[in-house]
């Protein structure tokens, strides 16, 4: 029976960033129709009322119905060291996040971890992401079980680590590291609703035999997601000049190794050089802003503002656990906190492309998820745009959508996320 969801809602129909604000649709009253798990129709409410008598009704008052959040880029087996104190990026990792992911080589450890992020997720209104797990195969088949179960659309790949910059607990080598990422992907690539991502986690910790068998992987497998983490700090990139000293920049150290391309997905790229933004954007690659991590390491202010202008594809992401938010609702604030510092502040059309059609065009599944137009798969989130008294004070005060929506951005968490819709079928968030 088709699904008919009423309420405000929110589609784009071009990029806010080159069409402004008018690039989105926003209905007061709107329908979106949902049959055999995809997106039928998006229109007035009355219309489609009166077109589908016998659908099933879900009235949800004046609450908003967007596109699920897309999150780019998560270390899922970081969920329990989120908001740990006081570290900048290298020591961050050798006090927190390397001893607890020497915990994943525990398949149960590993599948309470990635129940609990799924959790997380789905409660803040995220209903796909790419995520970095740990060198144990155990940690990738934990997650994609998991996001299995649920019937999500979800991205994730073993994190491949060699070099003796990483604890000896958490490394693999060249050869363990493509013949485990190759069975992965064996098993889990294009099934269900899941894609393997290759998953070296930066040029420090992997050695240039590791980056080269990892390259030649991706290049036998192109449809595949390349992911790492590029010129987030001052201090690693002199880290990366030092163990790369014939490299011309940071990307070098991955463009030498066959680890640059369309669907190469590279992690904060704050700190770039002119010819790695040339470089990145000739390929087409995906840079992904993860504000709240930026911010809570220390990392620096991404150029929102010139790397669009250049013509770069950019999405959004939480970082967690470097990232304090499970939130993209926080992220989005920050992203808007960052362009402020920068002097060049995000209107709220551009904030929600970003953690929707924005996120999910980095990923390579914008045909899939991350807007709300026909045809596409029925992850869809409902929020309430009055969910706390703060919130609903000002809002009530809007005399326009953007008005009323960017309270919740500046203001929301997961209070706001009414109801969550995923592959067609409305989901649980909450005990």
């Amino acid at each position: 029976m088709p699904e008919l969801l009423l309420g405000q809602v929110i589609t784009f129909t071009d990029d806010p960033f080159v069409a402004g604000p008018a690039a989105a649709r926003h209905l007061v009253r709107g329908a979106v129709l949902l049959e055999n798990r995809q997106i039928l129709r998006v229109a007035e409410a009355d219309s489609l009322r009166a077109e589908y008598p016998h659908a099933r009704l879900h009235d949800y008052g004046s609450a908003l119905i967007s596109a699920g959040f897309v999150d780019a880029h998560v270390h899922y087996p970081q969920t329990g060291i989120i908001a740990s104190w006081g570290k900048r990026l290298i020591d961050w990792l050798n006090s927190y996040t390397f001893p607890e992911e020497m915990r994943f080589d525990d398949p149960a450890y590993a599948a309470q971890i990635a129940a609990r992020y799924f959790d997380l997720a789905l409660a803040h209104g995220t209903t796909s992401m790419c995520s970095y797990c740990t060198i144990h195969p155990e940690s990738v088949e934990a997650f994609f079980a998991e996001a299995q179960r649920r019937g999500m659309r979800a991205l994730a790949g073993k994190t491949c680590m060699d070099r003796d910059t990483a604890p000896a607990g958490l490394r693999d080598t060249a050869q363990s590291a493509h013949d485990d990422s190759l069975r992965l992907l064996r098993k889990w690539h294009g099934r269900d609703r899941l894609g393997y991502v290759i998953t070296p986690r930066f040029s420090p910790t992997s050695t240039p035999a590791q980056l080269e068998a990892l390259g030649a992987l991706w290049a036998a497998h192109p449809d595949c997601l390349m992911q790492t983490h590029l010129s987030e700090q001052p201090d690693e990139i002199e880290w990366v000049r030092a163990l790369y000293p014939s490299a011309r920049d940071y990307l070098d150290t991955y463009e030498a190794h066959g680890l640059l391309g369309a669907n190469g997905v590279y992690g904060h790229a704050i700190h770039l050089e002119p010819r790695e933004r040339d470089r990145l954007r000739d390929h087409g690659a995906a840079l992904v802003h993860c504000p709240t991590s930026n911010t809570f390491i220390g990392s620096g202010l991404f150029d929102m503002a010139g790397l669009m202008a250049e013509g770069q594809r950019i999405g959004l992401a939480t970082d967690t656990g470097g990232g304090s938010s499970f939130s993209m609702l926080r992220t989005m604030a920050a992203a808007y906190e960052v362009a402020q510092l920068r002097h060049n502040p995000l209107h709220p059309a551009q904030l929600w492309w970003l953690a929707t059609v924005g996120a999910a065009r980095a990923l390579r599944i914008d045909a899939q998820v991350g807007n709300i137009a026909p045809g596409m798969e029925a992850d869809l989130i409902v929020l309430d745009l009055h969910s706390t008294p703060a919130i609903a004070q000002r809002a009530e005060r809007a005399e326009s959508f953007w008005e009323e929506l960017f309270p919740t951005i500046m203001m929301g968490d997961d209070r706001a996320i009414s109801a969550v819709w995923i592959n067609g079928r409305p989901v649980r968030t909450r005990p």
